[in-house]
Order: structure tokens, then C-alpha cells, then sequence
């Protein structure tokens, strides 16, 4: 009760000091920043079950100082830079006294209330026939400024910025349609779907739609035609029409069957299309499930349902090479797995261990040629600094170390690596990304931004092979997720807490230019290179 006393008057006294102050909402900024990883109901996955019952005797104060300064060695990042002492308190306090929410449920009638559309798509269409800013649409890129809720479009082949737009909190993911890359769309982690004209002047709004209040992933189908988004709230899938955002069919998954044979309510994470067949993949991330939807028959009904991968499921990619796209590779953080589901069978195929603890995180993923084992495929992991890369016998054949928890790892037939950021390891290692070499399976360069310098380092000798002045920084740059732009001969990757994006070389990695002016970037997306990945 003391506790309570404390947070209201320091909210009450932030409300004095400016007519302007908003209170803190704990139970927003908990679905906000934190359920992702401890889950809706408190329960827990990647991060800790911090139900009542487990928290409740913990001290205060100490639990406070783990929400603002994180936890080295897990995911759990520092908070201290959008929580004050006062919010982490107040958080704190919603926490231990958590009394649970009513489940929401997903329908059709509630997600088209919130459609509405922008501009007229077949004027626009008659109006550019051709990109009105750039040479190709396929030459723009997506970046998603998180805080600022916005999505800004760049030419990738020049590194200049030509519009923004906002988009909804914390833009999560952005796709193309594959079969007309004049539309792209990106889903907020507010569950807004959006949907641009990149050919029209300023990558002028369509339409958007709330598909829920809490989102995920997102995918459109190699045809063109349908669009699928993920819900953590209300949980389940919404497809749409790709070309005017309509919504079509909700797929509700607040009573599912989990891993023990319990019915709950479950999230969506990942979603993924295929050019192996006409098939949507959708995650349901706390039940352990990965549905297989069929959008080329009537009511796109649900034909495969492949049970007990794992416990919290999260991200995925497709395979690459041979039988392109036959293979979703879901990651399962709380079994430290992959799980390969097959889209030919509609079963799970294997699934591949990543190492205790490790909390896959494979974001785009790689998928490359290997000349010794053949096609490889690679994730990095939340809780320890590895690559972790197994083959088409789904063995693992390498964990190749490097600087701490990450999130991402891409490539692209342009670059020589496979490129690895360490954005969750701590100030010492966050501001790296590790240059593997796709043949020799070996880290060859790291790339590291200082406050002042950045310098491209040879990893076995540890001598700088090209260096550059940085624009001045108060903190240790975050960079994360390396994305293929300009034709293959750029390497864009963000830096988090420093509003840039660092634009390198592909095949030698070193620097090239900075592009300025952001707000936490995060996703960076090349509408060329995503043309040629599955699923992405």
C-alpha cells in the first residue's frame, strides 16, 4: 500500500510541474514494450513468468532496477531511456498486483469497422505508370522509425530520404507484393496495416486497416492478390485484399489446443507466404502450432496444422536453392529449436537444436550455397553471441561465436558473408556486426562504431583495415540488421539509438556514407532484394 501511496504521488507531482504531463499507463506500456517477450498473461517465454504469484515477495526496488538497466546476458534490454525511476515503480506495482484481463476475440465485422481508404488506387495507377521518384519502385527502400511511429521511404541507390509517413506505434514489419512491387505495406505493433503506392509521388497512403490491437507479422502472396497480418491481440490472422486492404477472413485463436493438450488463447507471430505452393504459414506462438492456409480455395480454409514444435514460437524463414520455399523455419524460443515445418507434407520435417538457452532469433534469416555441405541456412540467438548453422540433413554443422545476443542475420548472393549484428549484448559488443564468411564458416571482419570512429577490423589478426569519422555521439551506437541494397553493392544497417544508417560496401564492408536524421530505425528493406527472398 506504501508502494501505492509512492506512485501516485509522483505521478501527481509530474502532473503539477506541466499543465502537459501524461501519467504514466502501465498496463499500455506493458502491452507495448513487454509482452512480447513475458507474454500476455504474465506467463512468460523468453522472458521471465512475472505472474503475482512469482513476484509478489521479490523486492520492489530491485525488480524496478532490472526493468530500467535490463539484464546482461538475456534479452532483456535497459528500459532507462523511455522509463523514469517513477514509471519502473509504477510498472512494477501493476505487476505484482496483476489481476488478469478479459480475452478479447477476433471477428471480421470489428476489423472491417476499422477499414478505410486513402486514394483511389486505379487513378493513381493511370496517373504513374512509372515511379514518379526514383528510376525503378524496386530502387526504394523501408525504414521503420519505432518511436517515431512513422515508416520512411529512401532511394537505395543514392542513400537519400524522399518521404515519411506515419504509420502507427513501433512499425514492425514492411513487405512488398512480389507480383506488383509498386504496393508495399507495413503492420504496426498497434495493429495497423498500411498499405503505399511506391510509384506514386511521395509513396502517396492506399488504405489502412486496424486489424487488432496488438500485431506481428505480415506477408502477401506471390499471386498479388491477398495479404495476411498476425495478432497478439486479439489473437489470430486477418487476410485482406493486397490491392485495396479489404479485410476478408479472420482465423480467431483465443481457444487452441496447446503442446500439453490444454485449450488457451494464443498469439500469431510469424506469417510467411511461398512460391511452393499457394499457401499462407501462420505461428501460433504460445500454443506451439503453425497453420497452413490454402488462399487458392473457396473460403481460404485452414489444410495443415502441424502440432507440438515447441513452446513460444516467434520468428521465421523459407529455405532457399533447391525446392525454393518448401521449408518454414520457425524458431522456437522457449525449446531453443527451429522447427522445419515441410509445406509439401504439411508436417514437421526436424527439428534443429540451437543449444541451451539460446533463444533463436533468425529475424530474415539466411539461406545460402556451401560448396563443402551444400545449402546452409543460419539464425543468430537472443541469449548467446552464435551463429548457429545447419544444413539440408537439418544437422548443425557450425556454431560460430561472436559478440553477444542478437537479432538479426542477413545475406544476399552479392556479399561474400553472412552478417550478424550483437545489438542485445551489452554496450561492450552492441554496436558490432560479424562478417562470416559463407565458405569457410569462419567470422572474417567486424564492423564496430564508436562514439567518434568507425572501423572495419580483421578478425584474425585484429588489425583496423579502414577506418572513418562517425558523427559525434554521446552513446555507444546500437546497430542491428544488415539488409542488401542498391543493386547488391550496398549493405544498409541501422543504428538504433543514434538516428543513422550505415551504408557499407557488400563485398569489402567498408564504410560508404551515413544517412541521418531518423528516429530509432530499425527495419531496413529493399523492395529489389525482397523481390528474389521467399516469404519475405
Amino acid at each position: 500500500m506504501k508502494l501505492n501511496k509512492l506512485v501516485l504521488s509522483t505521478v501527481a507531482a509530474a502532473t503539477l510541474m506541466s499543465v502537459n504531463a501524461v501519467a504514466f499507463d502501465a498496463e499500455i506500456s506493458y502491452e507495448r514494450e513487454c509482452q512480447g517477450c513475458h507474454g500476455p498473461a504474465h506467463q512468460g517465454g523468453v522472458g521471465s513468468d512475472i505472474r503475482p504469484d512469482v513476484i509478489k515477495g521479490k523486492n520492489a526496488q530491485m525488480l524496478a532496477e532490472t526493468i530500467l538497466e535490463g539484464r546482461a546476458g538475456t534479452a532483456m534490454p535497459p528500459h532507462n531511456a523511455i522509463l523514469s525511476k517513477g514509471d519502473a515503480s509504477a510498472m512494477v506495482d501493476y505487476l505484482q498486483h496483476f489481476m488478469g484481463k478479459k480475452e478479447m476475440v477476433l471477428t471480421l465485422d470489428a476489423v472491417k469497422a476499422k477499414w478505410r481508404t486513402f486514394n483511389d488506387r486505379m487513378k493513381l495507377f493511370k496517373k504513374y505508370p512509372k515511379a514518379a521518384d526514383v528510376s525503378d519502385a524496386k530502387d526504394i527502400c523501408f525504414v521503420t522509425e519505432r518511436d517515431a511511429s512513422k515508416v520512411t521511404f529512401l532511394d537505395g541507390t543514392k542513400g537519400t530520404k524522399l518521404s515519411t509517413h506515419p504509420a502507427g506505434f513501433a512499425v514492425h514489419v514492411t513487405v512488398t507484393n512480389k507480383r506488383q512491387p509498386r504496393y508495399a505495406y507495413s503492420i504496426s505493433r498497434d495493429g495497423l496495416l498500411t498499405m503505399f503506392d511506391l510509384n506514386s509521388k511521395g509513396q502517396q497512403k492506399i488504405a489502412e486497416v486496424r486489424v487488432g490491437s496488438e500485431s506481428r507479422g505480415l506477408a502477401v502472396s506471390p499471386d498479388g492478390k491477398y495479404v495476411m497480418a498476425g495478432n497478439y491481440t486479439p489473437g489470430g490472422a486477418v487476410l485482406c485484399d493486397a490491392m485495396t486492404l479489404e479485410p476478408l477472413k479472420v482465423y480467431p485463436t483465443s481457444s487452441v489446443i496447446n503442446n500439453e493438450g490444454n485449450i488457451e488463447s494464443s498469439r500469431v507471430a510469424s506469417i510467411a507466404d511461398t512460391p511452393y505452393g499457394p499457401y499462407f504459414a501462420f505461428a501460433l506462438k504460445d500454443a506451439g502450432h503453425v497453420y497452413i492456409v490454402d488462399y487458392s480455395k473457396p473460403d481460404f480454409p485452414v489444410v495443415g496444422d502441424i502440432p507440438n514444435i515447441g513452446n513460444i514460437l516467434h520468428d521465421a524463414f523459407l529455405n532457399e536453392g533447391k525446392e525454393i520455399g518448401r521449408y518454414y523455419m520457425i524458431a522456437s524460443q522457449g525449446s531453443d529449436l527451429i522447427g522445419i515445418v515441410d509445406f509439401k507434407t504439411k508436417s514437421l520435417a526436424a527439428k534443429v537444436y540451437t543449444g541451451s538457452k539460446a533463444k533463436p532469433h533468425p529475424g530474415q534469416g539466411s539461406s545460402w550455397y556451401n560448396e563443402e555441405y551444400g545449402q546452409l541456412h543460419a539464425t543468430v540467438n537472443m541469449n548467446v553471441g552464435q551463429v548457429t548453422i545447419w544444413d539440408n540433413n537439418w544437422d548443425v554443422v557450425r556454431h560460430i561465436p561472436t559478440g553477444g545476443g542478437a537479432l538479426f542475420v542477413g545475406t544476399s548472393e552479392h556479399t561474400p558473408w553472412i552478417w550478424a549484428d550483437n545489438v542485445l549484448g551489452g554496450p561492450a559488443n552492441w554496436n558490432k556486426v560479424h562478417l562470416v564468411n559463407k565458405q569457410h564458416l569462419e567470422v572474417d571482419r567486424i564492423i564496430e562504431v564508436g562514439k567518434k570512429e568507425g572501423k572495419l577490423i580483421d578478425a584474425k589478426s585484429h588489425k583496423t583495415i579502414a577506418s572513418w569519422k562517425v558523427p559525434t555521439s554521446k552513446v555507444v551506437p546500437r546497430i542491428l540488421h544488415a539488409e542488401p541494397a542498391n543493386h547488391g553493392q550496398w549493405t544498409m544497417i541501422s543504428e538504433w539509438n543514434t538516428g543513422r544508417i550505415g551504408i557499407y560496401e557488400a563485398t569489402t564492408g567498408k564504410f560508404v556514407k551515413y544517412i541521418t536524421g531518423l528516429t530509432t530505425p530499425t527495419f531496413t528493406y529493399s523492395i529489389e532484394h525482397r523481390q528474389t527472398i521467399p516469404g519475405a
